[in-house]
């Protein structure tokens, strides 16, 4: 057999150990992909002492918000735009380490239906997942970038970052935001609704204008009474501004008054084609954006707006830093969310330290890397019972509930649809509807959950019994072993029969389940 070509290093600190380029290439090396409504933007970088050294960047116009059609589908022309750019991209990203690369979605990715074949046939051709994030996660991920791209800066900003479909708004304090908030408006999609060919342009410019107002109206209020000293764009429309005031000799600060002097360029010349200093990809979408500029302005009043050159993408990769460097903000949203609902601690522990167990005995060899199924169970443990604050009735229903409905900073909208559903399951009849809404490994970890709340129903410190699992068949349906001291259940008869209705019960979900006396 032929043994593959490898480059040799030479020796020595500059790499660290690796030997073959191929090795340090996937090892140090970190990569977003966001996949945005008008641009997908794909950055590779290294760590550099806490600040990121940029490799390589791509951008590509694809403007997915442009395919969003009726029924949640995208049309066939921008699904084959956007899935060519993929293969590209996909050439670039195949040497980064899997754990080392985050691809997300935004707003045109939240708005597809869940029947459409889109982000299946993305991920196929990316051989990796596509997180799909809400718009506060996406408002703090942006933060995130431009708050390191500013350093340790004391003053309290307000961020604007006008995207495709969406406008993340941000006003935070060094690395840390105070308000997030994401609106139903972005360059692409104010175009769309105003700036058809054809249209009276003053009066499109007044229309979109006042429509984001209309949007901005409901946060006003709450943002000026926080309170900022600077403001700072972020992305496209941004930066597009910046260009066309320095070809039109108005400096690089953006005004209302600038803003104007641009509106009247585009009317007097009917259109931003040539528009000085416009990057041709962006003169399809430009008025949408500087109309939800101009509309920031009558109603924040700030004096002017800095630019930065980092965004979503470099928050991204400092939120892949933090989670490789076990500092996660996950962790730190499930244990907010446990004081906010006063969870039992020492339940869920006792609950957690079981799951896992029988996690390592019946999952080890499951898959490659196991550690994302780990984690997503230990969340949904210590998450178990926050439905009791709301009622001990049903509570594993209004746990879920929550789960599915409210802001989890640094989840995905796919992890906390699983965290959801986890919970869900963790305790009662199950329906065979859950086959349908997980993948089949979150409804054996569902089992691992209902298992383990089984065995410390009684809310006990004392010792838990010795169990051992094992799983007999990893299929469809799965065949999962449980082995239990008998003595202990002589002493807890209850235990006992609850594990005996789990037979039927996880029948129900295409799991075998077997109890047997050890």
């Amino acid at each position: 057999m032929t043994r593959p070509i490898v480059t040799l290093l030479p020796l020595g600190p500059r790499y660290n150990g690796y030997r073959t380029i191929e090795e340090l290439t996937s090892s140090t090396q970190l990569a977003a992909l966001d996949l945005g409504s008008n641009s997908f933007h794909l950055l590779i970088a290294q760590e550099n002492q806490g600040r990121i050294h940029v490799i390589d960047k791509y951008k590509e116009m694809v403007r997915l918000g442009e395919g969003l059609i009726a029924g949640g589908q995208l049309s066939k022309e921008v699904t084959d735009r956007a899935l060519k750019c993929l293969g590209r991209m996909a050439q670039r990203i195949r040497p980064i380490a899997r754990e080392n690369l985050r691809i997300v979605g935004t707003n045109t990715l939240r708005q597809i239906s869940s029947h459409s074949t889109f982000v299946f046939q993305a991920e196929e051709i990316l051989g990796h997942p596509i997180e799909i994030i809400s718009g506060r996660e996406e408002a703090r991920l942006i933060y995130l970038g431009v708050s390191h791209d500013l350093g340790d800066n004391a003053n309290r900003q307000l961020v604007i970052d006008i995207g495709g479909g969406s406008t993340e708004l941000i006003v935070g304090e060094q690395f840390s935001p105070i308000m997030l908030e994401s609106l139903h408006m972005g360059c692409v999609s104010m175009t769309r609704k105003h700036f058809s060919s054809g249209s009276d342009l003053a009066l499109a410019f007044e229309q979109a204008i006042n429509d984001a107002l209309i949007e901005l109206e409901p946060v006003a209020n709450s943002y000026l009474k926080a309170g900022w000293q600077q403001v700072i764009g972020a992305s496209g429309t941004i930066n597009s501004v910046i260009s066309v005031q320095m070809a039109m000799g108005l400096g690089t600060q953006i005004s209302f008054e600038t803003l104007h002097s641009i509106q009247q360029q585009i009317l007097r010349h009917n259109g931003t084609h040539g528009l000085p200093g416009l990057p041709d990809e962006r003169v399809a979408v430009f008025a949408g954006g500087l109309a939800i500029l101009i509309a920031i302005f009558k109603t924040f009043l700030p004096q002017s707006i800095e630019a930065s050159q980092s965004a979503l993408r470099e928050g991204v990769i400092h939120d892949l830093i933090g989670r490789k460097r076990d500092f996660d903000i996950r962790d730190q949203t499930v244990s907010n969310l446990c004081e906010r609902f006063s969870v039992d601690k020492q339940q869920a522990s006792r609950v957690k330290n079981t799951a896992l167990a029988l996690f390592a005995q019946t999952f080890n060899d499951w898959q490659p890397n196991p550690e994302p199924q780990r984690r997503l169970l230990a969340w949904a443990t210590d998450l178990h019972e926050i439905g009791m604050d709301v009622s001990h009735n049903a509570y594993h229903k209004h746990g879920s509930y929550l789960l599915s409905h409210m802001d989890m900073p640094g989840f995905s909208r796919t992890e906390q649809a699983h965290l959801a559903s986890l919970v869900g399951m963790h305790r009662r009849k199950l329906h065979p509807a859950v086959l349908e809404r997980n993948p089949y490994w979150v409804v054996k970890l569902g089992v691992l959950l209902r298992l383990a709340a089984v065995v410390h129903r009684h809310r006990s410190r004392a010792t838990a019994p010795v169990l051992t699992a094992r799983m007999l068949d990893h299929g469809k349906p799965a065949t999962i072993e449980l082995v239990i001291d008998e003595a202990y259940l002589v002493e807890h008869p209850l235990t006992k029969l609850d594990l005996e209705n789990e037979v039927s019960l996880l029948a129900a979900i295409d799991i075998r389940f077997s109890l047997r006396l050890g």
